[in-house]
């Protein structure tokens, strides 16, 4: 899963407002800023929220899960190498 501030967090990396993910995603705008506005975890049907993960993805960018190896634990966002 996904959280809004990871979302965010992303964009600012890749310097995309919200503009460019959606086109990145082939989304509607409005469906990102639901999802940013989404408290928890980010709310979606799964086909949507794929979509949004590649485009990230695509750009550079990993999602770090709970749990998942970090320096200091707990979710984030990284640019891959």
């Amino acid at each position: 899963m996904i959280t809004p501030e990871q979302l965010k967090a992303a964009r600012a990396l890749l310097s995309w407002d919200q503009r460019q993910l959606a086109e990145a995603a082939g989304v509607s705008l409005p469906t990102i800023q639901r999802m940013e506005a989404s408290s928890g975890n980010v709310r979606g049907n799964v086909d949507t929220l794929v979509k949004v993960v590649e485009a990230l993805h695509r750009g550079g960018i990993e999602l770090i899960s709970e749990g998942a190896s970090s320096a200091l634990g707990g979710r984030g966002v990284r640019i891959r190498t």
